[in-house]
């Protein structure tokens, strides 16, 4: 078994004591990504549309860090402080995944790190090197 971790500055920085996302072998299990701008270290600004909108490219980062694409995802969890918010972030989820729906399930959490709306976790089949 092979396992590396995987960092980009493209991404927010880990804000505690975990990885970015870890390749073990075929396979890349990514942290949960929420709506930090990568540079600022803030959250961004808005709903959960825009905030789902900064959590798709920071999962996309992170996922070509190991040299993979959101088309390589195959399952996620999404995490909703707020369920009404569910139609909102579907679309821009499919959006960024396409025709590639990966396994997913959401759950409504009492509360996110840094106070945002969405956060969302991937595992990712990586491509033969």
């Amino acid at each position: 078994m092979s396992k590396r971790v995987i960092s980009t500055t493209s991404a927010p920085a880990a804000i505690g004591p975990y990885s970015q996302a870890v390749a073990v072998d075929s396979l890349l299990f990514t942290a949960g990504q929420i709506a930090l701008d990568p540079v600022s270290m803030t959250v961004v600004p808005g709903d959960v549309g825009p905030q789902t909108e900064q959590v798709m490219k920071n999962l996309a980062a992170v996922c070509e860090a190991a040299g993979a694409t959101l088309q390589d995802v195959v399952k996620t969890t999404v995490f909703l402080q707020d369920m009404s918010d569910f139609q909102a972030m579907n679309e821009v989820y499919a959006r960024h995944f396409g025709d590639n729906r990966p396994a997913r399930s959401t759950v409504a959490v009492r509360g996110l790190p840094r106070d945002v709306r969405v956060e969302i976790e991937a595992i990712v089949r990586l491509p033969a090197a």
